[in-house]
């Protein structure tokens, strides 16, 4: 790799690309993006003083974190992958959501149709309680859904994440 062509970030940093340069493994030249964006976010300099730290069967995850990351901070300068991760969490919270409600539309439709199951159920994974009350059409009386601690509502609000 590295030698007679110049490595993607050699190639960007218009140098000669020496036969151990750290870069050349993960940084080929025929994709001087990928360089390009690490290199704006984070610098060359400490790249490859990360990289140096690193062992070598490491390297190669560390630099595709990085471009990950890079990437991140290129769409969203503010909160990079915590917004990207934020916004996912909302999003299973949501789903998460949404099927307790389904789950309990269906007992709803479950004990309509068959008056004698229990009145009350509690899901596998013990997230939702349905209370059911022997009225005349068998609506719930209460829902209680519990969400992870570590969901984030607000994406503003970030320390609930490292708690």
């Amino acid at each position: 790799m590295g030698g007679s062509y110049p490595c993607g970030s050699c190639k960007l940093l218009r140098r000669r690309c020496a036969k151990d340069c750290i870069f050349a493994p993960y940084f080929p030249s025929d994709d001087p993006h990928k360089f390009a964006i690490v290199h704006k976010v984070f610098g060359s300099s400490n790249v490859s003083k990360m990289l140096q730290e690193l062992p070598i069967h490491q390297r190669a995850d560390a630099v595709s974190s990085l471009v990950y990351e890079a990437n991140a901070r290129v769409r969203d300068p503010v909160y990079g992958c915590v917004g990207a991760i934020s916004h996912l969490q909302n999003q299973v919270s949501q789903l998460q959501m949404q099927l307790a409600v389904a789950q309990a539309e269906i007992l709803c439709i479950q004990m309509h149709q068959d008056p004698t199951l229990p009145t009350h159920q509690i899901d596998s994974d013990n997230k939702s309680l349905l209370l059911l009350h022997n009225n005349h059409n068998n609506l719930p009386q209460h829902l209680n859904f519990t969400s992870p601690s570590n969901v984030i509502q607000d994406p503003l609000k970030r320390e609930s994440l490292w708690t």
